[in-house]
């Protein structure tokens, strides 16, 4: 019994070392968060409070932190996971945003782009890391005309 419990202890100890050394939690934690990211993200839109959205993912700071080697990978996973269990279609506006958000809560410079297309009238959101797309196809920055990138 009592090597069970010290098993436990070790165990919280090693889960709290991760955290405060940058690592990311556990992936069912970082599905949750993005699952929340997706329902506030939800409720800015549902309000049509376009304008308080893009200043929270303007503002967002980036932590100051190393990120682990396969953070990218792992964070977009889980939005993706956040996005198949999530009650109704997320738009790409708000899984770009909660992408975005948890990039950089995990020390990852991320930025959200706009873009427009003119015929037909097509407007998408997608996320960049360094220039490269990070949670859409590679090529979707030639089918749209960058308005905004924050």
């Amino acid at each position: 019994m009592e090597s069970t419990q010290q098993s436990k202890c070790q165990n919280h100890r090693a889960f709290a070392a991760e955290r405060q050394a940058g690592r990311l939690p556990a992936r069912f934690l970082l599905i949750l968060a993005a699952y929340l990211n997706l329902m506030r993200f939800d409720l800015y839109l549902a309000c049509k409070n376009f304008n308080s959205l893009y200043n929270k993912i303007r503002d967002y700071p980036i932590r100051k932190r190393a990120p682990a080697a396969n953070s990218l990978e792992t964070i977009c996973s889980a939005v993706n996971m956040a996005c198949i269990w999530y009650y109704k279609q997320a738009l790409c506006l708000q899984r770009s945003a909660a992408t975005v958000c948890l990039l950089r809560k995990y020390g990852i410079s991320a930025q959200l782009v706009i873009g427009a297309q003119q015929m037909p009238f097509r407007a998408h959101a997608w996320v960049e890391v360094e220039g490269r797309v990070v949670n859409d196809k590679q090529y979707v920055g030639e089918l749209y005309a960058t308005l905004d990138r924050c």
